[in-house]
């Protein structure tokens, strides 16, 4: 049997270090060999067999098969996976964040109501019948003060009690306490939260129109929420202004006891350029060097691992799972894991799209209407269709990127959004192995 390089090998120098990282996505194997191994398998030298027993070196038709039977697998698989159905109410706030990108959009001058909230549930109900699912409420500022906001929030927890579906909220935070009371009443998956660094740093980023401050606000509604037992996904929006706030708000965290909370995690969101964005484009990060500067900050500051462990690609599923993830054909779930919808009873493919002008996708309200060609597109994108990805070989650990984004620097959504996948790979498995 002749073997040779396997197709989906990925090869990357480990950050601060004279050894090499080496994966292959498709067979889900990983190791730590040095420059001169790199040179054998280059040359096809296989000693020992660890190289062929590790699906490093393959037959080519067999590879094929697997690579077949794998994508089989995970087009499967995701068809019985979980859908999350995004809700806009409105995309009016309350605050008038320095960074916003919805500041560009023409909100339409509908306003939700009773019906149009009931008629989501029908509709969602109907096409996604036997399918598990759940809602998350996103905005705008879903949680806007004022009884009627209230109303309507409490009669769409109502609806989602009677359909047995749990919740989650997007919000700013600002109102969190004002809205503990319905929140309690519903089944409450998570509510998201952004707290931007420590309150100088935050508020001079997220602030209310006046630039009035918000950071005490949502501090309390953040202990309040977990004190209930409620789950908070905290988010860190960075970009060059504030990522050396990092440590300190990690820091915050430790010292309120958050993260040591079971009711307790974060995420890190990157300020970048999606339809509109008012920040500077020479404050945002690349994805590459955003994750090279948290990789210096956690080796300066480890205590920044009790609040936020970075992805770097697989390796974080590799260092707490002991295996390789799933290959990842397909990393856009738009119409096909998740869809979103606005009060104006139009429905998207995603949140990147909710409410943009032009990628209106059909409408629930007052009429069911889909533009099935268009929705195709979305639903037949992945690695198997984008031309670029056919042949590259990170593109089981990248999945083809966003396809809005894709969509807004090429012009369709079946082209790729690269990730720099072997960056991630070599800072990940410095840090984590």
């Amino acid at each position: 049997m002749r073997m040779s390089l396997s197709k989906n090998n990925i090869i990357v120098p480990i950050a601060d270090s004279e050894e090499f990282f080496i994966t292959n996505p498709l067979y889900k194997t990983a190791d730590i060999i040095s420059e001169e191994e790199v040179h054998q398998l280059e040359q096809q030298n296989d000693p020992t067999g660890e190289f062929a027993k590790h699906a490093y070196l393959v037959d080519e038709e067999k590879e094929k098969k697997a690579f077949k039977y794998a994508y089989l697998d995970f087009i499967e698989k995701r068809e019985e996976d979980e859908i999350q159905l995004f809700f806009v109410p409105n995309y009016s706030c309350n605050f008038a964040c320095s960074y916003c990108y919805q500041e560009g959009y023409d909100p339409a001058k509908q306003v939700l109501t009773t019906e149009i909230i009931d008629a989501f549930f029908n509709y969602i109900q109907q096409e996604f019948a036997g399918r598990r699912k759940y809602i998350t409420v996103f905005g705008g500022e879903p949680l806007m003060p004022g009884a009627k906001q209230r109303e309507l929030i409490t009669h769409l927890i109502k609806k989602s009690n009677e359909s047995k579906l749990d919740l989650a909220f997007v919000t700013n935070g600002y109102t969190l306490v004002e809205y503990l009371d319905i929140l309690k009443t519903a089944s409450i998956r998570e509510i998201q939260v952004t707290l931007d660094g420590t309150m100088e740093i935050h508020d001079q980023r997220r602030y209310r129109h006046g630039k009035l401050p918000t950071f005490s606000r949502i501090i309390d509604g953040i202990d309040a929420c977990l004190s209930a037992g409620i789950n908070i996904n905290l988010r860190m929006v960075i970009d060059k202004d504030n990522i050396d706030n990092l440590p300190a708000l990690s820091q915050f965290a430790i010292d309120k006891d958050w993260t040591t909370s079971p009711h307790f995690k974060t995420q890190i969101g990157r300020n970048y350029e999606l339809h509109v964005c008012n920040s500077s484009p020479e404050k945002l990060f690349e994805r590459a060097e955003l994750y090279q500067y948290i990789y210096r900050l956690l080796k300066i500051h480890p205590h920044i691992a009790q609040f936020y462990k970075p992805g770097f690609s697989i390796t974080k599923h590799i260092s707490e799972n002991g295996q390789l993830p799933t290959p990842l054909f397909d990393s856009c779930p738009a119409c096909k894991t998740e869809w979103a919808f606005d009060y104006t009873g139009t429905i998207y493919s995603c949140t990147a799209t909710v409410g943009k002008k032009g990628e209106e996708l059909g409408t629930f309200y007052p009429k069911i209407a889909k533009k099935e060609k268009v929705i195709e597109q979305w639903q037949n994108r992945d690695i198997t269709t984008i031309e670029k990805c056919k042949s590259c070989e990170v593109a089981l650990a990248c999945g083809g990127g966003c396809a809005s984004v894709a969509k807004n620097k090429n012009g369709h959504v079946n082209t790729p959004d690269c990730r720099p996948v072997k960056q991630l790979l070599s800072l990940g498995a410095a840090y984590y192995f």
